[in-house]
């Protein structure tokens, strides 16, 4: 059966789905908007699911629409798996053997956790973070178990091991490498992270893999690892990365590499079928490149730019830079632009919260200021500064942010930066002081002290 045709239809439900949703419904204020996702669930704020899981703070609060609000936005919400997409035909068909025509189409399918392989990966207690449902689960099955382990190298690994933790499981967190995050942080911001989770009572077992998932009665109740050990577990929580969910638009024979490429505005190969957040792979004509990312502000800024040009604009998508701030083992933690650029094995896809553009880097030198916890690391390229990492004290985040996009040159000062240690800083800020009033005469310097 084919049902009423909406002229848009977004598949997906998530930040960029709903940014989506409601930059067409601002244009277009009579327009039917139709809505299809698996997700049961109201939109909520996934980047809010770690602190549900340490109980930070109560379910409820992930919600960050209110009823209303989506009633007001007068969408069509279509709960239902989209089984394939026929875009000669401005089709879809759902797994009830329904049909939806379209005149636009908005991909907005995300990114799921790449699965383990590993025997025994179906067993009860071999659990993922992908949604609301998964976060339940986690929970429930904490209030039972007295063990978990935990594999992977990025924020979603590091964020189950603190909320099982949190649960009063004992937790053994098994790296592949022989240090934590390895693409994105130096030695001794890892060093800083892995002692803060010794501290918790976290056992790290550096390269180490899972061989094989131990089970009774199709339940978990321990893992071997390749080295042989044995280690009882009834919670297993496995972070090895996530993956573009580009099935359906591959099967629809879109053009597809990791994700579904789209040019500067979101279109896909086909015109009137546009993809934005973390299925989409976007051109970037500075650079001629494209890049996928998995941040929650890319999405909902993709999402406003795919919404905007499906009602009839010609909004190129222009990709900032990368900003994400994230908490490590208590500790709030600003990356800016390119950090990192080490080869790990842990990082086996792209991270939750990470950008894949932190790979490519051009030639730079790094300097660091280190204070206990606190700690400023800079990555200085020939003419402007690169990327930037501030641990703890967030005093820089705002002023190495604004030198990094508004790419203030700083030859004047590159051989001072290169000297490193606290000097370099103190130069630093004077040279923020004056350029922020060269850009902004009226506004005084918001640099208040150095980290």
């Amino acid at each position: 059966m084919t049902v009423r045709a909406p002229p848009y239809v977004i598949v997906g439900s998530g930040i960029a789905a709903l940014s989506a949703a409601e930059a067409l419904r601002e244009r277009l204020p009579q327009a039917a908007i139709a809505m299809i996702s698996e997700e049961p669930h109201d939109f909520y704020s996934r980047p809010g699911l770690a602190y549900v899981l340490r109980g930070d703070f109560p379910e409820k609060r992930l919600f960050v629409r209110t009823p209303k609000d989506l009633r007001d936005l007068n969408v069509e919400r279509i709960t239902a798996r989209v089984d394939r997409l026929q875009c000669e035909q401005n089709e879809l068909v759902l797994a009830n053997g329904q049909r939806v025509r379209y005149a636009c189409l908005l991909l907005a399918t995300g990114a799921l956790a790449v699965p383990p392989t590993f025997p025994g990966h179906d067993l009860v207690g071999v659990v993922k973070l992908d949604g609301l449902d998964d976060t339940r689960h986690i929970i429930a099955l904490a209030k039972r178990g007295k063990s978990a382990v935990v594999i992977g190298g990025g924020i979603t690994a590091l964020e189950l091991v603190e909320g099982l933790g949190a649960r009063g499981l004992k937790v053994h967190y098994f790296l592949r490498g022989d240090r934590y995050w390895g693409d994105v942080l130096d030695e001794a911001e890892s060093s800083l992270v892995m002692d803060r989770l010794r501290h918790e009572g976290v056992v790290i077992h550096t390269k180490t893999q899972v061989a094989q998932a131990l089970g009774a009665g199709g339940k978990l109740t321990g893992v071997k690892t390749q080295a042989g050990a044995h280690i009882p577990c009834q919670v297993l929580a496995v972070a090895i990365g996530v993956r573009p969910r580009a099935d359906l638009a591959r099967q629809a024979g879109l053009k597809v590499e990791k994700g579904v490429l789209v040019n500067q505005f979101l279109q896909t190969s086909v015109p009137n079928v546009y993809a934005a957040g973390d299925v989409a792979e976007v051109f970037d004509p500075r650079s001629g490149t494209t890049t996928l990312d998995v941040l929650w502000p890319t999405a909902l800024a993709q999402g406003k730019v795919a919404g905007a040009n499906m009602a009839g604009e010609r909004r190129p998508y222009s990709k900032g830079v990368a900003f994400n701030v994230t908490m490590l083992t208590g500790l709030k933690v600003a990356i800016i632009g390119a950090v990192g650029g080490g080869k790990n094995d842990d990082l086996v896809a792209i991270m939750r919260g990470e950008s894949e553009s932190w790979r490519l880097l051009p030639k730079s030198w790094v300097i660091s200021d280190r204070d206990d916890a606190n700690r400023v690391r800079l990555l200085v390229g020939e003419r402007r500064l690169v990327g930037a990492l501030v641990m703890g004290d967030q005093s820089w985040s705002r002023p190495l942010q604004r030198l990094i996009v508004g790419q203030a040159d700083i030859t004047p000062i590159r051989p001072a930066l290169l000297e490193s240690g606290m000097a370099s800083l103190t130069q630093l800020a004077a040279f923020y002081q004056q350029w922020e009033r060269s850009q902004t005469p009226d506004i005084p310097s918001g640099l208040s002290r150095s980290s």
